[in-house]
């Protein structure tokens, strides 16, 4: 039985240091997006949703209105662009949303105004 004690224990040991590495990263993430964004609140969250559904908007645009049998190099790189545009903006909203998700935005920024 000592095996599978030690096991046990190995396995409670491990579990304790991940919590604790977790709360380390939790704290350090909340100290350091409070100090950088600290007026971040849920219209921070809704604007950049909105920028989001405009970039989103005009991408599609493009894509639709270009005559694709047609298309030069400058059109295509119109498009590429508003495409990246829209990609890295989802992808820091997701970013922020993580970070949300995480609890490593302070809870005063969650409340509603």
């Amino acid at each position: 039985m000592t095996g599978a004690t030690d096991d046990r224990a190995h396995m409670i040991a491990q579990r304790r240091f991940l919590e604790e590495v977790e709360m380390a990263v939790r704290a350090a993430n909340q100290e350091i997006i409070g100090h950088k964004l600290p007026n971040l609140d849920r219209t921070s969250f809704f604007k950049l949703a909105v920028t989001i559904a405009r970039l989103r908007a005009n991408y599609l645009e493009a894509v639709l209105a270009l005559d694709w049998e047609h298309a030069d190099a400058s059109q295509l790189a119109s498009i590429q662009n508003r495409r990246v545009l829209f990609e890295e903006a989802r992808t820091g909203f997701e970013a922020l949303q993580h970070a949300f998700e995480r609890g490593y935005i302070p809870l005063e920024a969650q409340k509603p105004q």
